[in-house]
């Protein structure tokens, strides 16, 4: 099953609703706990945001050629850093290009977000997959200059800039999915494919992270775990390839959808 977060047209409420094969139709209740889907069709005013993320947990150079296109030694342990859940961005918004804290040097990179549906604590790899709710496309914008250069030694500043990690169109169910690291990823901007790549290239799979993150620490549910890009950056090509206004940037990943977002600058 696929879900999708929506704006109603009648109420002007958030909920959900499911989306198989142009069929939508509403969701009661808590959808961590109690999912309901009924026979009352679904009156789209405006695709959101899968969910308003509890966490955004996000892991770096976690494909094999990601790390040999920028001559990265492959990590013993995740690289762990944070979006602020203010980072978040609908399908079809725009990922706005800093001003005030101005950047020149924004870059795409999609990713397979996992969302954790129940508590966590202290998984192992062989129970880590029963806390996933599901699996959605991520973009996790990024800032290279003040990510590498002007922020302080730390990724933060340049990862989380409102509007930065696009998620959507849509939740797949985790049992639709099935093995998360054997789904074929890519971006496509302005109609180019820069990254055409499978998330069997991660270094750390999504049971190890899971394993990981969750280790001496509660992962939430609605907690959101960004699993890394594969090789393609813009920032790493020569000459780069950075974004503009008036661009169009597409992170497609199988069995979820494509996510779409224009490219504006800050006013």
């Amino acid at each position: 099953m696929r879900l999708m977060r929506f704006l109603d047209n009648e109420d002007k409420k958030i909920k959900y609703c499911t989306s198989e094969n142009k069929s939508n139709y509403l969701i009661e209740g808590d959808i961590f706990s109690i999912l309901e889907v009924t026979n009352k069709e679904a009156n789209i005013s405006k695709i959101l945001s899968p969910l308003i993320p509890k966490s955004i947990l996000c892991i770096g150079l976690n494909y094999k050629k990601h790390a040999e296109e920028g001559n990265a030694p492959i990590p013993e342990y995740p690289v762990l850093f944070m979006k602020q859940p203010n980072s978040t961005q609908n399908p079809d918004d725009p990922i706005i290009i800093p001003k005030k804290l101005q950047s020149e040097s924004v870059d795409y990179e999609c990713e397979l977000a996992v969302i954790i549906g129940k508590k966590c604590k202290n998984a192992n790899k062989s129970n880590a997959l029963d806390y996933v709710f599901g699996y959605t496309c991520a973009n996790d914008v990024s800032a290279r200059d003040w990510q590498l250069f002007k922020g302080g030694t730390q990724w933060c500043r340049g990862k989380t800039f409102d509007t930065f990690c696009p998620l959507g169109p849509v939740i797949t169910l985790k049992d639709e999915i099935g093995d998360p690291n054997s789904l074929k990823i890519k971006t496509i901007l302005n109609g180019q494919t820069m990254q055409d790549w499978n998330t069997s290239d991660m270094i750390f799979d999504v049971p190890t992270l899971i394993e990981f993150l969750s280790g001496s620490t509660t992962l939430e549910p609605g907690t959101i775990i960004l699993t890394g890009t594969p090789h393609g950056i813009g920032f790493a090509r020569d000459p780069k390839v950075l974004l503009k206004k008036g661009d169009s940037v597409t992170i497609e990943i199988e069995k979820i959808g494509k996510l779409t977002n224009p490219v504006i600058d800050e006013i």
